[in-house]
C-alpha cells in the first residue's frame, strides 16, 4: 500500500509517500514541501498547491491519501487560510480518485509515540527510527506529513488485528 501524507498548509504544504509492503516493511519513496510566495495572489497560491500537488500523485500514484485535520490556531485569518489549503489538497486527490483519511494531531502523536500530547521532536525522532531514516526528515512541515502517512499505515494494521 503506497500512502500520500499531508500536512496542510498555505505557505509550504507539506507532503510524503510511504511504501508499506507485503512484509509490513517501511519505504520512504519522496517527501517534501509545496512552498508558495506570500505576494502571490491568494487564489493563485492555491492553484499552484493543487497543479503541484496533483503532478505528485500523478508521479507516485498512491492508494490514498492521509491528510490531518485542522486543530484550534489562535489567529483565525491563518486556520481560514490553512482550511482552504487543506480543501484544495483533498480535491486533488478526490480528483485523481483517491480515497481521503483524516487525522487529528492527537491521533498522529498516539499513532506514532504513543501520547497525544508528545512533542514535534518526539514524533521526529519516532520517525526516523520508525521508517529507518538515516536523518530526521526537514523541513518540519514535511516530517509532519510523513507522520500523517504512517499515523494510517500503523492505524489500518491495528484495524486488522482486530478483526
Amino acid at each position: 500500500m503506497v500512502v500520500l501524507g499531508i500536512d496542510p498548509g498555505i505557505a509550504a504544504l507539506g507532503w510524503g509517500i510511504i511504501n508499506r509492503t507485503e512484509e509490513v516493511t517501511y519505504k520512504v519513496e519522496a517527501y517534501g514541501c509545496i512552498n508558495t510566495d506570500k505576494r502571490s495572489l491568494f487564489s493563485r497560491r492555491l492553484e499552484e498547491i493543487h497543479k503541484k500537488l496533483s503532478k505528485i500523485i500523478k508521479k507516485y500514484k498512491p492508494d490514498i491519501a492521509a491528510i490531518e485535520q485542522l486543530f484550534f490556531a489562535k489567529n483565525v485569518k491563518t486556520a481560514i487560510s490553512v482550511g482552504e489549503a487543506r480543501g484544495v489538497a483533498i480535491l486533488a486527490a478526490v480528483q485523481a480518485n483517491l480515497p481521503v483519511a483524516e487525522y487529528t494531531p492527537l491521533q498522529v502523536k498516539q499513532a506514532l509515540v504513543g501520547y497525544g500530547r508528545a512533542e514535534k521532536k518526539q514524533m521526529q525522532k519516532m520517525l526516523k527510527i520508525l521508517l529507518g531514516l538515516k536523518d530526521i526528515p526537514q523541513p518540519d512541515d514535511a516530517a509532519d506529513a510523513l507522520a500523517v502517512a504512517l499515523c494510517h499505515l500503523n492505524s489500518q494494521k491495528m484495524a486488522k488485528l482486530g478483526k
